[in-house]
C-alpha cells in the first residue's frame, strides 16, 4: 500500500510542476512487465474467444487483485458475454430455376444479409429495386406492394456510375431493407453491368439480417433468369448461413469509495490473434499479432492507474476498471457491457479509454485526445494540466473507432486518449521492443492528473456532438492502402504507413508523402481526402500528387 501511495505522490508533485524530463524508472519497468507479457507469443495475438484471451485475462485479473480491486464482474472478475465467431455458407443453401438445380458458389451464392429460410414461387423484375421519391425515381411506380413474389433485382445503379451514382445512398442493402418492407418473400440479385463489380461473397459478422433469402445469380443461373420465360418458371431458393457461437470475456474490477458517481477508466485487451484478411494489414502467412501498442499498451496504463488511484485522496467517486474484448470484432465487450452494466448506468460520471498509447513520437510528441466535445468540462480543466513539451491535439467527436463509443452513445462524457498511429499497426511487427516507455509514462501522469482536477467537480454535464464518423461520414470503395498520421495538423493528409502490394505502395508513394491532391479533387484534411476517395470505384486510374520534403511530385495510382 505505501509503494502505490509513494507512486502517486510522485505523479502529483510532476504534475504540480507540469510534466518534466524526468521519468519514473519504476513505472517504465512495470509497464515493460505487463506489455512484454501481454505481447508475448505465448498468448498468441490475445483473440476474443481464444486460449490466448484466457491467458490474457487470468494475467489482468492477477494484477487487478495485486491492485486492492474488488470483483465487479458477473463472475467474480468476469464477465463473460456470447459472439458470433465466424459467419459461412451452410449445406442447405438451393437456387433451382424450373427443373434446373444450381452449384453453390459457382452459380450462386447466400448474400450476408440473407435470412435462413427457403421459398418457392413466381419471379418478378424490381429493376434496381429503388425507391427514390425524392429524385423522381422508383422502381415500385405502381406497386402498393409485392407479397409473396420473389423479385429479381439488378444489383448496379440506373445511372452506372457506381460510387458516384446520384443514387449511391441506395446500396444493395438498403434496396433489400424496401423490398421486405413491401412484403416480398425472397430476392435474387443479378448484375448486367459489366463495369460494376458484384456483390462481395463475404460474410460479415456484423451483417444485420434480414428474414427472407437473399442470393446473387451468375453464369448459367444469371443466363436462365435474362430469359424472357422466366417470369413463368417455378423458382425455389432456399439459403441458410451458419454462425459459430463463442464466448468473450470482459475484466472489471472497482474501487468503493462510497461515493454517489463511478468513473469508468477502460482498454480493450484483445487482439488479432494470427490475424485475418478484413482485420490485418499483413499480407503473408498466418503470423502472431502480437498488438503490443495496439491494446497491451492501454492496459498496462490500466492496470497502473488503478494502483495509483487505489491510493489516491481522490475519493469523491467511485473507480470501476475495465479490460474490455471483442474490441476488434466490433466493440463487442464495450457494447455488451453498456446492455449488462454491473453498475448502474446513471451513477456514472464519465468514462476514459486508452486504445494505443505506447507509441508517442519521440520527435513530435503528440497526444491525441478524442470526444472533449462530449462535455464542457473536458477543456475546462485540461487548459489548467501544465504539459511542457508534450502537445495534446483534440478531436470533438464521441463517436470513433474504439469502446469510448459505446459510453457516449449513452449520453456518458467520454475520451479516448491516442498516441498516434505507425506503419506496424494491425500487422505482426506490432512488437514490445517499440514501445515508447517514457512517451507512456506521461500519458498516464496527464490522465491521472485529469481525473485528479475533475474529484471534486461532481457529475460531469454530457453534449452530444457533430459525429464524423456516423453514417453521414463520406462513404469510399477503394483505399489507397496507406495509414494516415492523425496527429498531423499541416495541410494535407501525412501518411504514417504503407501496406505492401497495395495502390499507393504500387504508385511509389512513401512514409512521410504529404497527400495535397487526388484526382481534381484538394486534400487538406483526413475530411477532404475521404470525400476524395468516395469520388472513385476499384480499377480507376488518377493522379496523386504529395509533398516530399520541399518537393511536390505527381505519379499516377490505380486503386
Amino acid at each position: 500500500m505505501k509503494k502505490y501511495l509513494l507512486s502517486f505522490l510522485v505523479l502529483f508533485l510532476l504534475f504540480e510542476k507540469g510534466f518534466t524530463q524526468d521519468i519514473d524508472t519504476m513505472l517504465v519497468s512495470k509497464l515493460k512487465k505487463h506489455i512484454s507479457t501481454l505481447a508475448s507469443d505465448e498468448f498468441e495475438g490475445r483473440e476474443t474467444g481464444t486460449k490466448g484471451e484466457k491467458l490474457a485475462y487470468q494475467y489482468i485479473i492477477s494484477e487487478f487483485k495485486k491492485a486492492g480491486l474488488l470483483p465487479k464482474g458477473t463472475l467474480e472478475f468476469l464477465q463473460p458475454f456470447p459472439f458470433t465467431r465466424s459467419t459461412k455458407p451452410g449445406i442447405n443453401n438451393m437456387l433451382k430455376i424450373n427443373s434446373s438445380t444450381f452449384k453453390l458458389g459457382e452459380d450462386f451464392y447466400p448474400l450476408s444479409m440473407s435470412g435462413n429460410t427457403s421459398i418457392g414461387g413466381m419471379l418478378r423484375s424490381i429493376g434496381y429495386g429503388i425507391n427514390a421519391p425524392e429524385l423522381g425515381y422508383s422502381d415500385y411506380a405502381g406497386l402498393k406492394r409485392v407479397d409473396h413474389t420473389i423479385l429479381l433485382m439488378q444489383s448496379s445503379f440506373p445511372d452506372g456510375a457506381g460510387p458516384h451514382s446520384r443514387y449511391a445512398a441506395y446500396d444493395l442493402s438498403a434496396r433489400i431493407d424496401t423490398a421486405v418492407a413491401r412484403g416480398a418473400a425472397a430476392v435474387i440479385v443479378i448484375n448486367s453491368d459489366k463495369e460494376s463489380e458484384n456483390p462481395p461473397m463475404i460474410y460479415k459478422n456484423k451483417t444485420k439480417q434480414t428474414t427472407i433469402p437473399v442470393v446473387f445469380a451468375k453464369g448459367p443461373a444469371f443466363d436462365s433468369l435474362v430469359n424472357p420465360n422466366c417470369y413463368s418458371w417455378t423458382i425455389e431458393v432456399k439459403t441458410e448461413l451458419e454462425k459459430e457461437s463463442a464466448t468473450g470475456n470482459n475484466i472489471i474490477g472497482y474501487i468503493d469509495n462510497k461515493a454517489p458517481t463511478t468513473v469508468v477508466i477502460g482498454a480493450h485487451y484483445d487482439h488479432l490473434g494470427f490475424g485475418d484478411e478484413e482485420s490485418s494489414l499483413y499480407r503473408g502467412a498466418p503470423a502472431i499479432h502480437n498488438g503490443a501498442d495496439d491494446n497491451a499498451s492501454g492496459v498496462a496504463a490500466l492496470i497502473e492507474i488503478a494502483k495509483a488511484l487505489k491510493s489516491s485522496p481522490d475519493n469523491l467517486n467511485n473507480y470501476l476498471f475495465i479490460a474490455f474484448s471483442g474490441e476488434e470484432k466490433g466493440l463487442l465487450g464495450s457494447n455488451y457491457f453498456m446492455k449488462h452494466s454491473t453498475v448502474s448506468l446513471d451513477k456514472i460520471n464519465y468514462m476514459i479509454n486508452m486504445d494505443m498509447v505506447g507509441r508517442l513520437k519521440k520527435e513530435e510528441p503528440t497526444l491525441i485526445v478524442n470526444g472533449v466535445g462530449t462535455s464542457p468540462a473536458w477543456k475546462i480543466t485540461m487548459d489548467y494540466i501544465k504539459t511542457n513539451h508534450l502537445k495534446i491535439k483534440t478531436t470533438e467527436s464521441g463517436v470513433g473507432p474504439s469502446d469510448q463509443t459505446s459510453f457516449y452513445l449513452q449520453n456518458i462524457p467520454a475520451l479516448h486518449f491516442f498516441s498516434g498511429t505507425h506503419s506496424d499497426y494491425h500487422k505482426p511487427t506490432d512488437d514490445e521492443p517499440l514501445i515508447n516507455y517514457n512517451g507512456e509514462t506521461q500519458i498516464i501522469q496527464y490522465i491521472v492528473e485529469l481525473i485528479h482536477r475533475l474529484n471534486d467537480k461532481g457529475k460531469l454535464d454530457f453534449t452530444k456532438t457533430k459525429d464524423e464518423d456516423s453514417e453521414s461520414a463520406p462513404r469510399f470503395k477503394v483505399t489507397l492502402g496507406v495509414i494516415p498520421d492523425y496527429a498531423f495538423e499541416g495541410e494535407g493528409m501525412r501518411i504514417d504507413g504503407i501496406s505492401e502490394g497495395r495502390p499507393a505502395s504500387k504508385a511509389g508513394l512513401l512514409q512521410g508523402d504529404i497527400v495535397i491532391q487526388l484526382g481534381e479533387h484538394q486534400v487538406t484534411d483526413m475530411t477532404s481526402y475521404m470525400k476524395a476517395l468516395g469520388m472513385f470505384k476499384k480499377g480507376d486510374t488518377t493522379i496523386v500528387k504529395v509533398k516530399r520534403g520541399n518537393e511536390e511530385k505527381t505519379t499516377d495510382v490505380t486503386f
